[in-house]
């Protein structure tokens, strides 16, 4: 196979912001990246690249460019894989984002970035009203009629939440939010962890023209921890079942009339998806319970708020189509007014779940074949006998918490290097979570060298229910070692008061480091000032 073509960062940056489609994927592992990355590198890790490129980036002919650190990394066996699953256009940044910065080029920490950014350039645009814990605090305790709503998903919220705070994420806010507020007087209050979710559930209601006063809670629950207010935990409560309603669906409309959202019919977008030469992604947006019972052949499920938060979890192509739909005609066009802002072109589906669209999926990419199972009882007797090793491919907290003993963690773009060089001929066995992560690992490893490979049937699950013996390394891997999990976001869920007080500074920080072109992907007006 020929080298992969190599490009530099003056022509990188040129590709950002010429208009065309554009994928760019840091194919490191989630704690590398999270350390330093461009702004608009969309995470891909290696370890995963099969499963979720063609999630990310169904076009095979889309202009692909992949980093790492210094371009010697995982870009190039990434790139490799690209080529060989039918990508057409794929590059390497030569030098990676060391290169890119000693370009001049800016880098950023952290996770969901661009998303983070955009929510501190609305709060700025539209004066978003906020409140701060110490008097959300007192208004309660006084006794004051409140409603506080959580914007972020359940499972977030069960981690911790405001004492009395109602779970209802933002994509649901515009549909729900009139069976949440007993009246048109009452303060409404929306909270998130941090900053971003807080803005955009709070601005959302202002630009609905909700009547009652609406505020962001400053800072969310870590601004609560900080100002030595006690936190809920493991809490379930969210909106009533079956709430919702079209009240404001004409609102949901004029919004998105007014950030330039386009309504368009099934057959619209039939012809779109047979375009060759753009990307299109359908997006349901409504809640995971809603989505599992049914959705449109072809679509991914991006819940409204997550899209909004965490928008390079789910588009992988810059300039892509989004089309958005729901079954209520508020939620999606509430979303696609954001995405636009955000510089997305997103559309809305006509008819939404009752349009009768129906689109192929994307073509899965091909895996390699996964390694032959083994039992846990006989992969116990090779273990007691001593003549296997195993490798344990779960994400390396699972493995800190529960492990086989004598087991040693690794992950795909190291596990050439925990096996080679030992002169140890032991067969291998992994244990993973999936058959598909245990075969991207055996790829890793080439013949005649490849030792003798088997995965554990049903993973640890399997050796666990069986009675066999399991234990716990805290410490292993080393956080070093660590690469495939984010300490940047972890120590302030845990009442790491500094480790919050790091993260917020991050998150009001971020808007000075753009440069101009950056500045001007995000549309946001320019002289917006609360409600419509």
């Amino acid at each position: 196979m020929n080298a992969p073509t190599l490009i530099g960062a003056r022509t990188l940056k040129r590709w950002l912001h010429d208009g065309a489609e554009l994928a760019l994927f840091d194919v490191r592992e989630r704690g590398p990246f999270a350390e330093s990355h461009l702004l608009f590198a969309v995470p891909l890790p290696y370890s995963r690249l099969e499963l979720e490129v063609a999630r990310l980036a169904p076009r095979r002919d889309v202009r692909l460019v992949v980093c790492d650190a210094d371009g010697r990394g995982p870009a190039l066996s990434a790139a490799r894989r690209l080529e060989a699953l039918g990508y057409r256009e794929v590059h390497v940044l030569e030098g990676g984002t060391a290169t890119w910065a000693a370009q001049g080029h800016g880098l950023f920490a952290g996770v969901n970035v661009p998303s983070k950014v955009f929510g501190e350039l609305a709060e700025q645009a539209y004066g978003t009203p906020h409140i701060g814990a110490a008097e959300l605090a007192r208004r309660m305790a006084a006794g004051e009629p409140l409603v506080v709503l959580d914007g972020r998903p359940l499972a977030e919220f069960r981690k911790m939440s405001i004492p009395g705070a109602r779970c209802c994420p933002n994509g649901e806010l515009a549909y729900r939010i009139q069976s949440l507020v007993p009246d048109a007087s009452t303060p409404v209050v929306v909270n998130c962890a941090g900053r971003t979710r807080s803005i955009i559930g709070a601005q959302t209601l202002i630009s609905l023209g909700l009547p009652n006063p609406v505020m962001a809670l400053e800072n969310g629950t870590q601004g609560w921890m900080l100002s030595e207010l006690p936190l809920d935990h493991g809490r379930s409560l969210g909106y009533p079942p079956g709430s919702g309603g079209g009240g404001l669906r004409e609102q949901a409309a004029a919004l998105a009339r007014r950030h330039g959202v386009q309504t368009v019919s099934a057959g619209t977008v039939r012809d779109w998806a047979s375009d060759p030469a753009r990307t299109l992604y359908l997006c349901d947006v409504r809640t995971p319970e809603e989505f599992a019972a049914g959705s449109l052949p072809g679509a991914q499920h991006t819940p409204g708020g997550q899209l909004v938060q965490a928008t390079d979890e789910y588009v992988g192509v810059r300039h892509a189509r989004l089309v958005l739909f729901d079954d209520d005609g508020v939620r999606a066009p509430t979303v696609a007014s954001w995405l636009r802002q955000m510089g997305h072109d997103a559309h809305v589906l006509a008819g939404g779940l009752g349009s009768g669209l129906a689109l192929p999926s994307p073509e899965a990419a091909a895996l390699p074949p996964a390694p032959p199972e083994v039992e846990a009882a006989a992969l116990a007797d090779a273990w007691r006998a001593g003549t296997v090793r195993m490798i344990d491919l779960r994400p390396s907290p699972s493995y800190r918490a529960s492990r086989i003993p004598g087991s040693q963690w690794s992950v795909r773009p190291r596990v050439r290097q925990a096996l080679e060089g030992d002169g140890d001929a032991r067969e291998v066995v992994f244990v993973a979570e999936h058959p598909a992560v245990a075969a991207l690992a055996a790829s890793e490893l080439a013949a005649p060298a490849r030792p003798p490979l088997r995965m554990l049937r049903g993973g640890l699950e399997a050796w666990a229910a069986a009675g066999l013996p399991v234990d716990a390394a805290p410490l292993a891997p080393s956080q070093e070692e660590h690469i495939d999990f984010v300490f940047f976001v972890h120590d302030r869920h845990d009442g790491n008061k500094e480790a919050a007080r790091r993260y917020l500074a991050w998150e009001i920080g971020l808007v000075a480091q753009l440069d101009a072109e950056e500045r001007a992907v995000f549309r946001l007006p320019g002289d917006a000032r609360g409600r419509p």
